[in-house]
């Protein structure tokens, strides 16, 4: 068991939400990040035995392969084939021709490209492109050849009978392979990229928080206008518009779900009433920022039943993650935090069942080292969303859903050196989470959202906020 901050208390105090800053959206990914990158792809292919890769991304599922090449398919599918040497060949179908030169790697001549019909959509000119096990068959594949398939997810011992051996890509590229490779020779290598241990992607450079910066702070000020903006019985559309999203590629759908929808839910049309629960999201690559709370101005306006939502549900959350923000620092074990939450929020009470806490990257969910039991590490670089769901069908929800990094002083100062301002208003965060809000939170914790740890119970008066005293 865990001790409790038994030294505070819940309060809801007025403030005045602290103003940031949003800098300018940071360069896109360089070349010689881009050429670090297939290094190290390659050097963990020579690790596992690995003749070829074949990274796949769809509209979807494109972290891998955009993490690895800054393409991301748009409206099509794509394939990335690495050999041990030479220039990758990215796949592409009819609309993504031209997509290609954003890619830093194709402008240098380091990334060859093809047209690949098949990956095209229906009804599309499909005949005049080659057979994808030809293409194979020329990128070197015999049946001495061994393939890392990489999508976006890989599966762990008992979850199938032979995890190594199932693939998540589409079975056409699957088959394609093994038919020249067998069907031993190609394999999951899912993990290189997402496993929370050494996963490529579970630890972000410099220049990848200093994107993750700017787009959390873009997707809280969009949720921070929601809040001011919402007024009683505006519809939802009304009230997602307040976001003012801009046209920054999203991480996932945006979510609204007010009364009694489920809270994956988008706008319906709905008018939202006073005394209702709504919870809501904006999510750009790199963040997802969330709240929930009640459509109300103080606990009078909930029902009869609800209105000690502070006392026994809000509050007891905010206690647990303040004590969540305190142990989290380098070499922590994940499952310190599993039992954080779990022993302060019984499952009963407040129905927390998914991770208390998980990496995020261009994808909103990568993987996570916070799970029961887990003697991971928390690392530096790793990117956390402060993602800890509890639900009730009495008291709805609450939520601090925001973006966090960790990082050793080596990261803090290259940080400090390429993107000062990024850096500055990380540390002006953290201070604001110490000094007003009342939570410890350690020197290697870095705010990215610009409200962060900000828990507005009474959405329609968003400056009454949950602290600690």
């Amino acid at each position: 068991m865990n001790k409790p901050l038994i030294d505070k208390t819940v309060q809801v105090e007025e403030i005045s939400w602290p103003e940031f800053g949003v800098g300018e959206r940071p360069a896109m990914v360089s070349l010689e990040e881009l050429q670090s990158r297939l290094q190290m792809i390659r050097t963990a292919m020579k690790s596992k035995g690995f003749s070829h890769m074949v990274i796949y991304g769809d509209r979807e599922h494109f972290a891998n392969l955009t993490w690895a090449t800054n393409i991301d398919p748009r409206f099509e599918e794509a394939l990335l084939i690495l050999r041990g040497h030479g220039a990758p060949l990215m796949l592409v179908g009819n609309e993504c021709q031209g997509y290609l030169p954003f890619s830093p790697l194709y402008n240098a001549g380091e990334m060859r490209g093809e047209t690949y019909q098949s990956f095209s959509l229906l009804s599309q000119p499909r005949d005049n492109s080659r057979r994808l096990k030809d293409i194979f068959i020329d990128e070197g594949m015999t049946e001495q050849s061994k393939v890392g398939s990489v999508g976006w997810k890989y599966f762990i011992e008992g979850e199938e009978d032979d995890h190594q051996h199932t693939i998540d890509l589409p079975s056409f590229i699957t088959d394609a392979a093994r038919a020249i490779v067998g069907f031993t020779n190609v394999i999951n290598a899912n993990d290189l990229f997402m496993d929370p241990a050494y996963g490529f992607r579970t630890s972000a450079s410099a220049s990848e928080i200093a994107y993750f910066e700017y787009s959390n702070a873009k997707s809280s000020e969009g949720v921070r206008k929601m809040l001011f903006g919402l007024k009683e019985d505006m519809t939802d559309h009304q009230f997602s518009a307040l976001s003012q999203w801009d046209g920054e590629p999203l991480g996932c759908h945006p979510t609204l779900a007010s009364g009694d929808l489920p809270g994956l839910s988008s706008p319906q049309g709905r008018t939202l009433k006073l005394g209702e629960v709504l919870s809501f999201n904006l999510c750009y690559w790199g963040s997802n920022i969330c709240r929930a709370g009640w459509v109300a101005r103080s606990s009078d306006d909930l029902p009869r039943e609800a209105q000690d939502y502070i006392k026994a549900f809000a509050g007891p959350y905010f206690k647990a993650m303040a004590q969540w923000f305190s142990a989290l620092k380098i070499g922590a074990k994940g499952g310190l935090f599993h039992d954080i939450i779990h022993d302060q929020l019984p499952f009963d009470q407040f129905g927390i069942f998914l991770n208390a806490g998980h990496l995020i990257h261009l994808d909103e969910w990568v993987s996570s080292p916070i799970y029961k039991g887990s003697d991971l590490p928390i690392r530096s670089g790793m990117v956390f969303q402060v993602d800890v769901i509890p639900s009730s069908s009495l008291y709805g929800s609450t939520r601090m859903e925001d973006g966090i990094f960790i990082a050793d002083d080596k990261l803090q100062n290259q940080l400090k050196e390429k993107y000062p301002d990024c850096y500055a208003r990380c540390l002006a965060r953290r201070e604001f989470m110490r000094n007003t809000l009342g939570f410890e939170v350690s020197d290697d914790v870095l705010p990215m959202s610009n409200i962060p740890a900000i828990v507005p119970p009474w959405f329609l008066a968003p400056n009454k906020v949950l602290v600690l005293r």
